[in-house]
């Protein structure tokens, strides 16, 4: 489907052109529709499959054109981490660029008294687009600087992982200071019990909008080295003795583990930084910014960046820890081998990991490569699957691809669009004036 076959405003498709997008990925041409009819949402769907645009798009829409009260807050948008309000952020104003009037607000923690007191000045001011984290938007609600009375529409985006952090009483906080006439939106990557449970508690009489789960990109060459733990270091060491990786993250599952690595590969020469939870935002950004900027060669973090940045040309990924859900490593992996690039994903398995492994090669569908272990390592040790208990065997369901769609490229909630692509071929009847838009004011999409 094309984005000029849904009812959006003449404005949304203006920056939809500048920005040479046309067509909608799955999730787009499924959730739009209903959103736009002002049913509440739940959608299932990874990071990079145009998420984000699905419900952006929509709500610019209808603040753009409907009649909602210009000093409120009429929409609230929450995300898990500030990376990810961040983004978000930067895609409202790329989709709304060529929108007036419509404003946009984002507020996370861990920053300094006076981004505080900039964040509560801004929110007095009133703004239709909150962007927020829960910790974050609970500090404004206690003091009084915001009144959510009014707000017209709620998204939770991530809301797995937002649960996953603990966020659930948070969550019905901030919904207890809302009207039960909003609309709300969640987006979810995964369907666990917690996250039906929150579904009944705020949306009513959803719609489901299920994509199945992407599989990694084919262009990422995987393996998994089968080894003991006292194997990893060599083994890390060994990848990054090749000379052309300037671009590498590592992943570990905890940030006591993030800060060991990074400083011992500072000690063994390379250049690299640690990302985790405990850097408070100015920490964060100048990493985030040096990393982005080639100053810093190696990114060593937790699942915080699995999901939090859209950088395109990252060359290897390493997971040093097998994550324990096999989704985790197909956000992993994700962040190599995009914008049409070749990448490579190596994964370091013990034998505790062995049985996450499996579960990761049957939710791919394909089996990864082991190779040989690098010199000095010792022998590749023999791995068995232990035998299941009565009783406590289970797999997963619903991982079928669906359907033989045209999912475009959208990464992180960008319309995936046919570069170049002639939209105007579907849209006759639109009046536009083009020599007056010109590529070089295409609004920033990330």
């Amino acid at each position: 489907m094309y984005f000029d076959e849904l009812p959006l405003d003449d404005d949304i498709l203006d920056a939809l052109d500048s920005m040479n997008f046309d067509q909608c990925t799955p999730i787009q041409e499924k959730a739009i529709p209903p959103i736009l009819e002002g049913k509440d949402i739940i959608g299932i769907a990874q990071t990079g499959t145009g998420k984000t645009a699905a419900y952006l798009l929509p709500i610019l829409n209808m603040l753009n054109t409907g009649e909602y009260p210009k000093d409120s807050i009429n929409c609230i948008i929450m995300s898990p981490t500030r990376e990810l309000a961040q983004q978000i952020d930067q895609q409202v104003e790329g989709f709304g660029y060529f929108l007036n009037g419509v404003s946009s607000v984002a507020v996370y923690g861990g920053n300094d008294g006076a981004r505080f007191e900039q964040e509560r000045k801004g929110l007095e001011l009133g703004a239709d687009i909150i962007i927020a984290t829960p910790g974050r938007l609970i500090s404004h609600l206690a003091g009084g600087h915001i009144d959510l009375k009014q707000t017209s529409f709620f998204i939770l985006d991530e809301a797995d992982r937002m649960l996953d952090m603990g966020f659930y009483d948070d969550i019905m906080k901030i919904v207890s200071y809302m009207s039960d006439e909003r609309q709300t939106i969640m987006f979810s990557a995964t369907m666990p019990n917690d996250i039906q449970k929150l579904a009944r508690n705020i949306l009513k009489n959803p719609v489901e909008v299920k994509i199945a789960v992407s599989k990694p990109a084919e262009k990422i060459k995987q393996s998994a080295y089968l080894c003991h733990d006292g194997m990893k270091n060599k083994i890390v060491e060994h990848i990054l003795s090749d000379e052309n990786l300037d671009r590498v993250i590592v992943f570990a599952s905890s940030k006591q583990k993030v800060k060991e690595l990074a400083l011992l590969m500072k000690k063994k020469g390379y250049n690299a930084e640690a990302m985790h939870s405990d850097l408070d935002q100015k920490e964060r950004d100048v990493v985030m910014r040096d990393f982005k900027n080639r100053r810093v060669n190696i990114l060593v973090a937790t699942d915080i960046v699995s999901r939090g940045i859209d950088i395109d040309d990252i060359q290897f990924v390493i997971t040093y820890d097998v994550p324990r859900d096999p989704e985790d490593y197909v956000h992993r992996i994700g962040r190599t081998a995009r914008a049409n690039r070749t990448g490579e994903a190596a994964t370091l398995v013990t034998q505790k990991d062995y049985p996450h492994l499996r579960k990761i090669e049957a939710l791919i569908e394909k089996e990864i490569d082991k190779p040989e272990l690098p010199e000095g390592c010792g022998e590749k040790p023999n791995m068995t699957m232990p035998q299941k208990k009565n009783g406590h065997g289970h797999g997963r369901n619903g991982h079928k691809a669906s359907g033989n769609r045209n999912k475009g490229n959208g990464n992180n909630g960008k319309p995936a669009g046919n570069n170049g692509g002639n939209r105007h071929h579907h849209s006759n009847n639109r009046n536009k004036n083009n020599g007056q838009k010109s590529h070089n004011a295409a609004p920033k999409g990330e």
